[in-house]
């Protein structure tokens, strides 16, 4: 198989950032430095585009509460964290027409947890021949999308999209 490498300059802002103090996902939720990138609320979680998104329309969602484990959510937290994840997918599939989605949890460094003391899932939706969600291998290409243009996509469809 013939190996092409993924171009995608605006990772390595991620990845070579110096590490703040603050959690992205408190400063989210708090209206903080991070607050345009939030596009759904609940009671008790919410949904935050990527950044650094691995694809277009990566979002993730999260509770309120700064916990970094399963076992530490209530049960109205994870019911609400899996009804917004079933909400992003929906707006994601109205706004974006992808061919399929991967929906998952990186809990604790060792797993690929950037962010390991801030329990977030991850929702990418994904697209035949896209990027693939972790590694990267022959024949990959970004699919180009401004993050404003996601960012608006999304919010259009969640005005479509039953509540959680």
């Amino acid at each position: 198989m013939d190996e092409r490498p993924l171009w995608a300059p605006w990772r390595i802002e991620y990845v070579e950032r110096p590490r703040a103090d603050e959690c992205i996902f408190c400063s989210a939720a708090q209206g903080g430095k991070h607050r345009w990138a939030v596009i759904d609320r609940g009671e008790r979680c919410f949904t935050m585009l990527n950044a650094y998104p691995y694809t277009s329309g990566h979002v993730m969602v999260a509770p309120y509460r700064h916990v970094g484990g399963l076992p530490e959510l209530d049960d109205a937290e994870l019911l609400e964290l899996m009804r917004l994840a079933r909400r992003a997918i929906a707006a994601q599939t109205e706004a974006m027409s992808p061919d399929g989605f991967n929906a998952g949890l990186n809990l604790g460094t060792v797993a690929g947890a950037g962010i390991a003391d801030h329990l977030h899932l991850h929702v990418v939706p994904r697209w035949e021949g896209d990027t693939n969600f972790m590694p990267v291998i022959a024949g990959t290409r970004v699919l180009p999308q401004a993050l404003e243009a996601t960012r608006e996509a999304l919010l259009a469809a969640l005005e479509r999209v039953p509540d959680a």
